[in-house]
């Protein structure tokens, strides 16, 4: 792979080489044109017909930029030849199965085995990847805005040249088609940036670890699709999790040939394997040892008295005061984090679940607090099944991270997801708060397949109000909310968690 990675850095730059050449090459014919003015009246006239020739009405704007690209990239194709060929990789690893089965142990297991054996590798959980995905396509974006404001994006190397101004306006031309039809397809661009470490001269072997792949949009499908096809066909090796089968991942039919794609992709370079235990192990590792309870329940005083000797204890050891700071999360947003002392902060549920946040902002506190102390959750309801999903958003992310999570809440962890008496998360007369009618269609039409009509909703809005996903996604809430309280998670806090990784450092 690093022989591999060292030809197509090469290819790279010849290609880049060769291409700058044939512009220079074009550019020189324009002006050579332009510094004969005399030789032919008539000749002049002919060019000048040609140049300033009417279009005709039928072809659009842009086209002849259009072919002269495509015949340039075919002559860099026969002259340099085309991208090099990744070899054959070991497969990889899709691991399916029910909640608490074992298939994020195994995968961690494994990349915990690569360190210090394969140079890049990543572990994602699927919130993290996608704003990944949307961090680095953002940075390039905002790189080309910058580039056009400079100088009308007649870069340094055109500026030098030996030409007129129109000829060099012309090449920033070409250069920013060139740039805009790159962007069009940016999602391979993004992918080589996936697993790049910026410290490292060189690229070899990658393996890419993914937790819980998922299609929960239209955004996730074609994402995964061309992020995964673009490692997958460079040589990446592949581990994932999943609660379902790569064929039944999308079962709402949601750009069904993209996701084809992604399927076929994941099955020529994955072996795909059924974690077949119905065993919740998280549970039956905590029925086997003694709690160390952290999870107060139900909300009254004896609750709250032990959740504040809790904070009190915790915070004394910790050192330090207790004070109010404001957390970096992503696109110049902040969080404010009301108490934190040295890698400990408490909220509310109503302040992390209750207002417009999301992953980036639980990741963010996931990253920088080991200890997270949460007061007043109450039992999930349809009434606040908006509140419910970032509550279990945030519950993935203080696991992912390994932190240990302090809590009062309004009832036990298995009956936190069973409903009130206002109605359970799954009640469908009361789900149309989130499926209002507009003009008779729902607001939810575009992620699925064909029209409202006579027969009522489409398959794939059925599927989608049957709630499978997040019956899954309260199930692995409870189950991580278990294992949380057993001494083997919270031993392993202090090893794993990231503030401490920091501070070992």
């Amino acid at each position: 792979m690093e022989e591999y990675h060292m030809k197509l850095a090469d290819w790279e730059n010849k290609r880049e080489d060769k291409r700058r050449r044939i512009l220079m090459e074009e550019a020189e014919m324009k002006q050579h044109g332009n510094e004969w003015p005399s030789l032919s009246k008539q000749r002049n006239k002919l060019v000048e017909k040609w140049m300033f020739r009417k279009r005709p009405e039928n072809i659009e704007p842009g086209v002849g930029r259009w072919v002269s690209y495509l015949n340039r990239e075919r002559k860099l194709d026969s002259m340099i030849g085309r991208r090099p060929t990744a070899p054959p990789s070991p497969k990889g690893l899709y691991l399916y199965g029910n909640v608490g089965s074992g298939k994020t142990m195994l995968m961690d297991m494994f990349y915990s085995a690569t360190n210090g054996i394969i140079k890049h590798r990543r572990r994602y959980h699927f919130h993290e990847a996608m704003l990944e995905i949307n961090a680095r396509m953002h940075q390039i974006w905002k790189k080309q805005v910058e580039d056009k404001s400079l100088q009308s994006s007649l870069s340094s190397w055109i500026m030098n040249l030996p030409f007129d101004t129109k000829v060099k306006e012309w090449l920033a031309a070409e250069e920013r088609y060139k740039q805009e039809v790159q962007m069009k397809n940016i999602l391979p661009a993004v992918a080589d940036m996936f697993l790049i470490d910026q410290r490292e001269d060189h690229r070899g072997a990658s393996v890419l670890c993914f937790d819980e792949i998922q299609t929960v949009d239209v955004f996730a499908i074609v994402a995964l699709s061309g992020i995964l096809s673009r490692l997958l066909g460079s040589g990446t090796v592949l581990v994932a999790t999943s609660n379902r089968a790569p064929n039944d991942l999308n079962q709402d039919g949601m750009q069904r040939d993209i996701f084809l794609k992604l399927v076929r992709k994941l099955e020529e370079h994955c072996q795909t394997i059924l974690i077949g235990s119905d065993i919740d192990y998280r549970r039956l590792i905590a029925e086997r040892c003694v709690e160390q309870d952290h999870f107060f329940w139900p909300l009254d005083g004896n609750a709250q008295k032990e959740f504040q000797r809790m904070w009190h204890e915790i915070t004394s050891k910790s050192g330090g005061q207790i004070t109010s700071t404001t957390l970096g999360v992503m696109f110049g947003r902040t969080l404010e984090v009301p108490e934190s002392c040295n890698g400990v902060a408490r909220f509310t549920f109503e302040y992390l679940c209750g207002r417009p946040v999301g992953a980036a902002d639980y990741i963010a506190v996931a990253r920088n607090y080991h200890t997270v102390f949460i007061s007043d959750i109450p039992k999930m309801s349809m009434r606040i099944r908006d509140k419910a999903r970032r509550f279990i958003t945030l519950i993935d992310e203080l696991y992912n991270h390994h932190c240990r999570l302090v809590c009062t809440a309004a009832s036990s962890i298995d009956d936190l997801f069973q409903g009130t008496e206002e109605g359970t998360l799954f009640d469908l007369e009361s789900f149309q708060f989130e499926t209002e009618i507009e003009g008779s269609k729902l607001r939810r039409d575009v992620l699925a397949e064909g029209n409202m009509s006579s027969g009522g909703a489409p398959t794939g809005i059925i599927s989608m109000l049957s709630g499978q996903e997040e019956m899954f996604a309260f199930r692995r809430a409870v189950s991580r909310l278990i294992e949380m309280q057993t001494p083997l998670y919270l031993d392993g806090v202090q090893s794993f968690h990231p503030y401490f990784e920091r501070h070992h450092q």
